[in-house]
Parts: structure tokens; sequence; C-alpha cells
């Protein structure tokens, strides 16, 4: 399994297509559906439609569907009656669509489209699509010939993961969902808790390692995963974490686009400074500092003895004016593998900062 795509449904798919170009150095796809599926006409996401306008966007491995409304049949307007802009869509790529949609049907989940099959050649695609938890939808596709990704010197090269929230009490039955439907495998567990508020977060995983969805619940009423909720109107992805090879000379570059990110206050650096075992040099810390990039590591973690796994992480603001969707920049070096425990509680107390900022948390 591999993540095939994300679809967002936004207000104006133009002027997202260009936001992604300016502020995160996206290629557009002119012809998508010949350059990207290769299948003319028979994704339903991509195929012409009247009613709905669809952008497509790409860095690396990463593809971005960017839909918006042209007439109130869109799908896309009862979307946004209901949310606000974000994911519709996570589409993932499977060995065996017939094999999970089976599946699917035993575990009564609800089948949004019946598999379909478009043959060319030798060459042949299926697809289906199933509703997981809220207007979360996933479309899964099977081919003959996976599609190979042009290498190039993209700032953003994939996506390293995409995190779920739901609501307080919905945690155990989506888990179970994402394991009985799709295969996952739960991995870490974090609970994360101030003096302030609270949340409850489980990590999954793909069988293949592919692909790795974090969902969070709420614990406190005035958790910020409760303020997304409030705000989106219901469950929905939180936020999708783009990895890059350099994160120093990545994040130097968005700021000067104009991409806005949350801040982190000095004292953070002052205390990793005590941490043993601190795998930076002096100049590399000042340039992370200057960047505001948070830092994690495990003291008794090395590879061949000699270099420590670090997770190097950046969070922007909500791209959407509401305190909803927002990225994540990571890079990991040296085979760091999973979330670090520090980064986590420090993202969540930049976040309550900001909600303190709004007036949501006292």
């Amino acid at each position: 399994m591999k993540i095939e795509y994300v679809h967002f449904y936004v207000e104006d798919a133009k002027f997202w297509r260009n936001w992604f170009v300016k502020h995160l150095g996206f290629q557009v796809l002119s012809n998508p559906v010949q350059e990207y599926l290769k299948f003319e006409d028979q994704i339903p996401a991509l195929a012409p439609q009247l009613h709905t306008w669809t952008e497509v966007v790409k860095s690396g491995s990463v593809c971005f569907l960017l839909s918006s409304p042209l007439l109130s049949t869109s799908p896309v307007v009862e979307f946004l009656r209901h949310h606000s802009p974000g994911v519709a869509d996570v589409a993932f790529c499977v060995d065996d669509v017939e094999a999970v949609i089976t599946r699917a049907e035993t575990y009564g989940a609800r089948i949004l489209e019946p598999i379909q099959q478009h043959q060319q050649a030798e060459e042949y695609i299926k697809w289906s699509k199933i509703g997981a938890c809220g207007s979360l939808n996933h479309t899964l596709i099977e081919r003959s010939s996976p599609i190979r990704h042009k290498v190039n010197e993209s700032l953003v090269t994939a996506i390293d993961h995409i995190v779920l929230n739901v609501a307080a009490g919905d945690l155990e039955k989506t888990i179970a969902w994402y394991e009985y439907i799709l295969d996952f495998q739960p991995q870490q567990v974090f609970n994360i808790k101030t003096e302030r508020s609270a949340l409850h977060s489980q990590v999954l995983i793909s069988r293949n390692g592919c692909v790795q969805l974090p969902v969070n619940q709420p614990t406190t009423p005035n958790s910020q995963i409760q303020e997304f909720l409030n705000f989106n109107r219901g469950a929905g992805i939180q936020h999708i974490a783009l990895q890059t090879r350099n994160i120093i000379a990545a994040i130097a570059q968005f700021r000067s686009c104009g991409l806005s990110f949350l801040p982190v206050s000095h004292a953070y650096y002052d205390q990793l400074q005590l941490r043993p075992t601190l795998p930076l040099q002096p100049e590399e810390l000042k340039a992370i500092a200057q960047q505001k990039i948070l830092v994690d590591w495990q003291e008794d973690t090395s590879v061949s003895g000699e270099q420590i796994p670090l997770l190097l992480q950046i969070f922007t603001q909500p791209i959407f004016g509401k305190p909803t969707f927002f990225f994540e920049f990571i890079e990991r070096r040296d085979q760091a593998k999973g979330f670090g425990e520090g980064n986590f509680r420090a993202l969540f107390e930049a976040i309550e900062s900001e909600q303190m900022k709004r007036g949501t948390l006292s």
C-alpha cells in the first residue's frame, strides 16, 4: 500500500493551485489525466465534469488534487456546506482492490463506488471508493504497472504521514476500522497532557510500512483536537507531513515565499542543549533555532554505534484561515522511525499558545 494522491475540496481550485506553486514550489500538471493517471476519463476524481473544476499539483511523489464547485450540483458544495475546506479523499494504491472491498463489505463499510476497471493493451487499472470516518473517503486503486515518479530537486519529496482527528470516544472504533478494512497495524501511543488540556493519540501503520496514520481524540473539552472538530464541524484530516531532504534550506525558502509557521520559544533550544548526547553541532543548532525547527531523538538509540536517529519537524499555521488543516515538514536522519514524544509535546504546547491568542483556551 502507498498513498496515491490526496484530494482537497476548496472554494477556488485555481487560487490554491497557485498557492502551492508559490509557497511550496509544487508543479502544475497541465493535462493531469494523461500525465498522471494515464487512463483518460477513467478516474472519477479527474474525469471531465461540468459541475466541478479540478487542478493537480505535484512535488516528488506527492500529488494533490484540488477541486472547487462550478455548479451547485458539485459534491464539493455539499462538503463545504458541512465542513471547512480540507481533505475529502486520501487515495491508496493497493495490491488487490477486490480483496479490500470484500473485507469492507464483510465489516459493513460504506461502498461509495463499486469496483470499476479499464484496460489499455496489457495494462489495466481497477478502482473503488469507500467511506471512512465522517466525510473522509478512500479511493482504492490497483494498477498492473506502478507509476514511476521522476527524480527531481523538489524541496518536498514525499508524504511522511497523515493525521486524522476524531471525536472523543471514537478513537477505538476508528482504529478497529482501519485494522479490519485496510489491514493497518497499531504502533505508538501518546497521551499528551498539560495544565490546560490533553489528547490521546494512536499511530497506525500499513502492513508494508509505507503509510503512517496517527489518529487523535480529545480528552478534555478545551483540547486543540476539540477545537479542530468544532471549526471543522466533525472529524477530518488535521495535517499532512511532507518529507524534505534538507529541512533547514527548505524552511528558509518557504519563509521567503511568505509561508507562516507556528512560533517556538527560544527557551525550547536552551532546553535542548541540556539534554545528553545532543546530536547537532553548534552551528547547525543555531540554524535550526533560527528557522524555529523542532528536534527530537532517543538518547539510547544509535545506528552502527555512531549516528543517533534524529527527527526534525516544523508546522505551518492553519492554511485555510480557521484553526483546522495545516502542514508539517519533516526530515528523518539516520533511519529515524516513528514519532518523538518531545516534538509531539512541543507541537501541542505551540498550538495551545495559538488557542490562547484566539481566545478558545483560557
